[in-house]
């Protein structure tokens, strides 16, 4: 391993994968994913704002959720990426800082905005002559304002105590990208009360908006059941099981990797979760909103039907 003096301000990234051929092919495994996420992320931003039967808060809150994907992705496989292939494990002081803003910003606003779907849909199914009050346009930017704003500020607040850390220890971060957790065993300093921060934190931007999804969902479904159109119960069905699987992948590793106690903590376990958040559901969101939804569906074909060249 390469040794770090304590006057150098730059941090090592271990890494997830061996040097060897086997960890070769998981990279290229994970280039893929990337790509894959990254053209249907853009697809499905494109088709909400190139379609107008998809102007409507749903795909309004669809269309921020693929671009935080696009965004979340984008911060941790590149660098990911270019140290595996370099085999440069380097990542310098304001680097990692920059990548932590990110993924906390990103992961704070997503679950927000899961919270703001599940809330859309059950205004739209329970309370449909309501709908268009409660979820009308002012709302659902105000939504998406607020989602953004906190998880900006909150990021901010964990940046910022992350970067003061006094690091007195080998700068070697057991992770793949600059996770803040990991960070705190390199400190030299107790860090009780910032891992109280984090509870707090992981909880009133993940935990209680799961809560929050759940009771809706509970609603809703309930509602479905009783209705008694049975298109209109499928319909309905579809899109919340939808949902619940989007918000299922995202939450459940999220909230298993930092509530846990620091001793049922493992370095190994924490970057494997973290695959799942940061690398698989960036890529499966889109997937599963438009094979599982008929308008989007649609409106990919309707699209793909301007294009001269699908034509013919």
């Amino acid at each position: 391993m390469e040794k770090w003096n304590q006057t150098s301000s730059d941090f090592i990234l271990l890494g997830l994968l061996p040097p060897n051929q086997t960890g070769l092919l998981l990279m290229i495994l994970f280039l893929f994913v990337f790509f894959v996420a990254v053209l249907g992320n853009l697809t499905m931003i494109c088709l909400i704002r190139i379609d107008n039967r998809l102007h409507i808060p749903m795909y309004f809150l669809l269309s921020q959720l693929s671009l935080m994907d696009l965004m979340y992705i984008s911060n941790i496989v590149p660098k990911m990426a270019f140290n595996f292939l370099c085999s440069e494990k380097r990542i310098s002081f304001v680097g990692c800082g920059v990548q932590i803003f990110f993924f906390v910003t990103l992961a704070g606003s997503e679950g927000l905005l899961l919270a703001s779907m599940a809330y859309d849909r059950y205004v739209a199914i329970c309370h449909p002559l309501h709908y268009p009050i409660r979820m009308s346009k002012t709302i659902c930017v105000k939504m998406i304002i607020g989602s953004w704003l906190l998880g900006s500020v909150n990021s901010l607040a964990h940046t910022v105590y992350a970067l003061h850390i006094p690091y007195c220890r080998s700068r070697a971060i057991k992770h793949f990208f600059c996770d803040v957790p990991a960070m705190l065993t390199l400190a030299c300093v107790d860090t009780w009360v910032y891992e109280y921060m984090v509870f707090v934190s992981t909880s009133l931007f993940l935990l209680f908006p799961f809560l929050g999804i759940t009771a809706s969902y509970g609603r809703v479904l309930f509602a479905v059941s009783r209705m008694r159109s049975k298109e209109g119960r499928k319909k309905a069905f579809t899109t919340c099981s939808t949902h619940l699987t989007v918000v299922t992948f995202y939450y459940a590793p999220f909230v298993y990797t930092y509530l846990r106690p620091k001793n049922l903590r493992s370095p190994l376990g924490d970057k494997i979760l973290a695959v799942f958040y940061t690398i698989l559901t960036p890529m499966l969101n889109p997937i599963i909103y438009s094979l599982r939804n008929k308008e989007v569906l649609g409106a990919m074909k309707r699209v793909l039907g301007m294009i001269p060249c699908m034509k013919n």
